[in-house]
């Protein structure tokens, strides 16, 4: 039997964050409007609180809806032989995701809502992420994680200059492949000095 009230309720959800990513898209993220937001889904601001106990619980579900389509786009990448190739890709892949959706990016990558905190049930989507990469870097012989933060501020600063500075170029989203080359080299370098 399908629970129509539920089907209702979880539609409703969607709507209000559909609005939710309309309205922070368009002000910030952190302009963000209980009462901006129940006007764009047509109820009132106290309605909200039936689908979302806060506007932290919005930004969770937010963050969450997020971090399952970068999941969902790295799972859709065709296999590679070479863990080089699939490094490029897994690099194109991010810097195009986090430039496409500056909002979104923000609320993904930046602690830019004070207060908000994923929850751990959300957060630990993000962290899957982040497990991927590791085994990424593995398969390269990569594995300390110095060189890990290393490779995250590398990508990050990639995206985020482009979003900052030129976002409708490819100014920054180009060198992709060339800051794999450069951070790949500098860490065979250390190794061959290691010996």
């Amino acid at each position: 039997m399908r629970d129509r009230r539920a089907e209702r309720r979880e539609a409703t959800k969607a709507e209000i964050l559909d609005a939710a990513w309309e309205l922070v898209r368009a002000e910030g993220l952190a302009t963000l409007s209980l009462r901006d937001l129940a006007r764009k889904v047509g109820m009132q601001a106290p309605s909200l609180y039936s689908y979302f106990e806060s506007k932290h619980a919005i930004y969770d579900a937010m963050f969450l809806q997020g971090n399952l389509e970068l999941l969902r786009r790295y799972e859709a990448l065709p296999e590679f032989d070479d863990p080089v190739d699939e490094f490029r890709s897994n690099a194109r892949l991010f810097v195009g995701f986090t430039v496409e959706d500056p909002a979104r990016a923000q609320l993904m990558f930046m602690r830019s809502i004070p207060g908000f905190e994923p929850s751990a049930e959300t957060y630990g989507v993000a962290v899957r992420i982040v497990e991927r990469g590791r085994e990424r870097f593995k398969k390269l012989g990569v594995t300390k994680p110095e060189h890990f933060d290393l490779w995250t501020g590398i990508v990050s600063g990639l995206a985020f200059q482009q979003i900052a500075n030129e976002p409708d170029t490819e100014r920054w989203t180009r060198l992709a492949d060339e800051a794999v080359d450069m951070f790949l080299g500098h860490i065979n370098t250390k190794r061959g000095r290691a010996k």
